[in-house]
């Protein structure tokens, strides 16, 4: 998959700020020309300021970025085990932010569409339809959740899907 594969990076992401608009993309060198091409019609300028600290941030040790990793997978596996409990099927995560549900294996007939819509105006709780994603023969069963939050935050996004669930099954 080499030479059709293209790996996005944002700084925004690695180090937790949100604001920091600095990214970069890795490809085999047809992909990143054609990339690097559309680049100049789409940024023209980044603060140096800003090159220059995630150059830093990006230099240090692995173990440096251990703590924010391991807070990641203990809120991933905290929105996970309180899914699972209220009966939701997850999908395994790993190497990102998202939790996967697949609605039809949760017992919910909706399509990810209305259910989102629906989970936000009946129960209070944002969800992203996967088939978004998609351009042409879309999954329609799934909705992504993000896990980057404070306890709190996820206990009250488990205690509105499981609200949605008894609601929409």
């Amino acid at each position: 998959m080499r030479e059709r594969t293209v790996k996005i990076g944002s700084a925004g992401k690695i180090f937790s700020l949100t604001g920091w608009k600095v990214g970069w993309a890795c490809a085999a060198a047809p992909l990143a020309q054609a990339i690097a091409k559309a680049h100049a019609f789409l940024t023209f300028t980044t603060s140096p300021n800003l090159q220059r600290a995630v150059a830093y941030g990006l230099g240090k040790e692995a173990a440096y970025f251990a703590p924010a990793l391991a807070g990641f997978a203990r809120s991933r596996d905290r929105l996970a085990a309180g899914l699972t409990a209220e009966g939701f099927a997850v999908l395994p995560s790993q190497g990102t932010y998202f939790l996967l549900l697949d609605l039809k294996a949760s017992g919910i007939g909706l399509d990810d569409q209305t259910f989102a819509q629906r989970a936000v105006r009946e129960a209070g709780v944002a969800t992203i339809p996967v088939s978004s994603f998609y351009a042409e023969d879309p999954v329609t069963s799934v909705v992504r959740l993000c896990f980057s939050k404070k306890d709190s935050t996820l206990d009250a996004g488990v205690e509105r899907l499981a609200k949605a669930r008894k609601l929409f099954a």
